[in-house]
């Protein structure tokens, strides 16, 4: 059974307005420059999407005008600090930058299954309809064996493919 790769729920990782209430709850946590502001974003998409500094900058410096954040010179670069209006703005949008994070979320989960190699995606579609198919109690020693095979499946995947497994 070949499983394709999931479609893209959306051509873009972001929707309309998300990548200015991510900036704004960044900066929200500490300031920022801009550059730190791009990595931060790709950071949370696992570097799967960087957004460009071409729809970062121009969110900025809106952000300026709109009086959100205080702009700090310093060794050549600016330094973005959330202001005392900013602030009152993420309090007052708080359910949309939390809609803007979940949906953040969700893209880099789609992203990262798009780039899984299909025999995985296969593996993982079976495992997942075994476990919803499952509908007695479940015994205790098919419990443990299945979580064993799990956890083993996780070390295989974080070891260092160039050491041989682990004969255990």
């Amino acid at each position: 059974m070949d499983i394709p790769a999931p479609a893209p729920s959306s051509p873009r990782p972001l929707g309309r307005g998300d990548l200015r209430w991510l900036l704004l709850w960044l900066l929200g946590q500490r300031p920022h420059h801009g550059y730190e502001l791009i990595q931060q974003v790709s950071q949370m998409f696992a570097r799967r999407y960087t957004p460009s500094a071409g729809s970062v900058y121009p969110l900025l410096a809106e952000f300026e005008r709109q009086h959100w954040v205080l702009v700090e010179p310093g060794d050549g670069r600016k330094c973005y600090r959330l202001s005392s209006t900013g602030q009152a703005l993420l309090q007052v949008q708080d359910e949309a930058v939390q809609d803007a994070l979940l949906r953040a979320r969700h893209s880099a989960r789609q992203l990262a299954k798009q780039q899984l190699p299909a025999p995985i995606r296969q593996a993982m579609a079976q495992l997942t309809q075994q476990l919803l198919q499952q509908r007695q109690p479940w015994p205790p020693q098919q419990v443990a064996a299945a979580a064993a095979l799990i956890a083993q499946a996780a070390i295989v995947l974080g070891a260092d493919p160039a050491s041989p497994p682990d004969p255990a």
